[in-house]
């Protein structure tokens, strides 16, 4: 289970599996995308974080605030091959990002100034292990009406770890079988899906991704089969 402690205790080189040096970033390379990211801050405007993923029922992070929130222009898909945390080099699950076109439902977190960079600290060290997301402002709509700027973390186009096939029965069985120091590939996708659900969000192509992994694990788990 990914928590507070853990996040602050956490090795990157070792605590979530094994990943391979080459995609390793350096505790200095995350500073200086996190200070180029704060850099980039628009006017010194509230820090708001888009979550689509795990944060949306495991955030970690401290919020003021919390809205239910549109992201127009970016979709989820799980595009990013999964060789730690929840999956291994041998056995790799897929991973959640954002990757242009659409919109994606989800929620949006306001950071205390006062501990805001403590914060984005902890969410660096979760999110910008290997580099495979890109921190980006993006324009958020929050579904009380207002318009907000919002950190997102979308898909960093190059990086090894990004595959293009996305398609249902090709990351189904991925997802069914794959496992590491976190859990289960699977679990993840069910509490995803069980969030969405909790706030009336729909994802239609993430809602039948999830039944084609249950039927997988259930028909793995048949006696005599």
């Amino acid at each position: 289970m990914l928590t507070r402690e853990f996040l602050q205790k956490a090795d990157c080189r070792t605590s979530f599996g094994i990943i391979e040096e080459r995609l390793l970033l350096t505790p200095q390379q995350r500073q200086a995308s996190l200070n180029h990211t704060l850099a980039e801050r628009p006017d010194n405007c509230p820090v708001w974080v888009f979550g689509y993923g795990s944060l949306m029922w495991n955030p970690v992070f401290d919020a003021d605030e919390i809205c239910l929130a549109t992201l127009n222009g970016w979709h989820r898909t799980f595009c990013l091959r999964l060789t730690s945390g929840r999956g291994t080099a041998t056995h790799p699950g897929r991973m959640l990002a954002l990757e242009p076109g659409g919109n994606t439902t989800g929620l949006a977190f306001r950071l205390p100034e006062a501990t805001m960079r403590e914060e984005l600290e902890l969410l660096w060290k979760r999110e910008m292990v290997t580099g495979c997301y890109r921190p980006q402002w993006c324009s958020l709509d929050l579904h009380g009406g207002d318009t907000v700027t919002a950190l997102a973390f979308v898909t960093e186009p190059a990086h090894p770890l990004v595959e293009k096939d996305t398609c249902i029965q090709h990351i189904a069985p991925l997802i069914a079988c794959a496992s590491g120091p976190l859990g289960t590939n699977a679990q993840y996708l069910f509490s995803l899906e069980q969030e969405l659900k909790n706030y009336g969000m729909s994802d239609e192509e993430l809602y039948e991704l999830a039944r084609q992994v249950r039927l997988l694990q259930q028909r793995d788990a048949a006696p005599g089969e």
